[in-house]
């Protein structure tokens, strides 16, 4: 159905260009001062995205269904640019070639993650070769179970070490969504005998619960950095960047679920 394609593409695009920015923005702040070729690469991203972010809101419900393919080629391009920098700063930093340098290994690895998550997703719908609602309920909670331990760890990193009670509220977090990934690579592994409904209904319902606690404890900590009341290095943007993809993981879980006990499976667009 074209309309349902153009909503879907759209939603995507707002939703992960944004992201794509803000990586822009948060690795440009973990540059050293002398790294201006770097800065000059994020700031090119930044606008990039910018821009891309601007166009996806042009667009209407109603726009064309092969200008929205066009772009979604267009944009899967600009994600394989900026996956690919992710992939060098990486290189660099493992290579002990950016000493003194802030950003985490781990954080330029997951940003890239997102960027490939982000082309595939583009790729495929321009294909129409989505996977069956099976494979995906578990492809997309390894995802982003990986995703949410990964937030876990950077909020613990990046809290002052004597916000001694959160930061073990985060590092209870970053335990309880590996285990949660273990549980899912499980499945994965199962495959396809692990896919019934009752099995998957159970990983949802599970999954649901853990991420709206995290979802919640990002919250607090967005609120609380925005009011100035805890000691952290942790930017007012990250702390709500980490908050909205939590709130996208929920709505991909209420979608899987709606399609599991046969609702309508409505794919919303979201406040971006």
């Amino acid at each position: 159905m074209p309309e349902v394609f153009v909503v879907r593409s759209l939603d995507e695009i707002r939703f992960w260009s944004r992201i794509m920015k803000e990586h822009s923005l948060f690795l440009k702040l973990g540059f050293r001062c002398e790294d201006t070729q770097l800065i000059n690469e994020a700031n090119y991203y930044y606008k990039l995205f910018e821009g891309i972010e601007q166009r996806a809101h042009a667009f209407t419900v109603n726009t064309d269904a092969q200008t929205i393919r066009q772009f979604n080629v267009e944009v899967s391009t600009a994600a394989s640019y900026i996956w690919a920098f992710k992939r060098k700063l990486l290189g660099l930093i493992l290579t002990c070639q950016l000493p003194g340098a802030n950003n985490f290994p781990l954080l330029v690895d997951h940003t890239s993650r997102e960027a490939n998550y982000f082309r595939n997703r583009l790729i495929e719908l321009n294909e129409g070769k989505l996977e069956p609602v099976q494979d995906a309920i578990i492809d997309e909670n390894v995802f982003f179970l990986r995703i949410m331990a990964d937030h876990a760890k950077f909020i613990s990193h990046l809290l002052d070490p004597s916000e001694r009670k959160l930061v073990q509220q985060a590092n209870d977090f970053s335990h309880d969504f590996d285990q949660l990934l273990f549980q899912a690579r499980d499945l994965d592994s199962m495959r396809p005998q692990s896919q019934t409904g009752p099995i998957l209904t159970q990983f949802l319902d599970q999954n649901r619960v853990s991420v709206k606690s995290l979802r919640d404890f990002k919250k607090a900590a967005k609120d609380l950095i925005d009011a100035c009341k805890i000691k952290s290095i942790i930017h007012p943007l990250l702390a709500d960047h980490v908050f909205r993809e939590a709130e996208r993981f929920l709505a991909i879980i209420d979608m899987f679920e709606a399609t599991l006990t046969g609702k309508p499976a409505v794919f919303a667009e979201q406040h971006h």
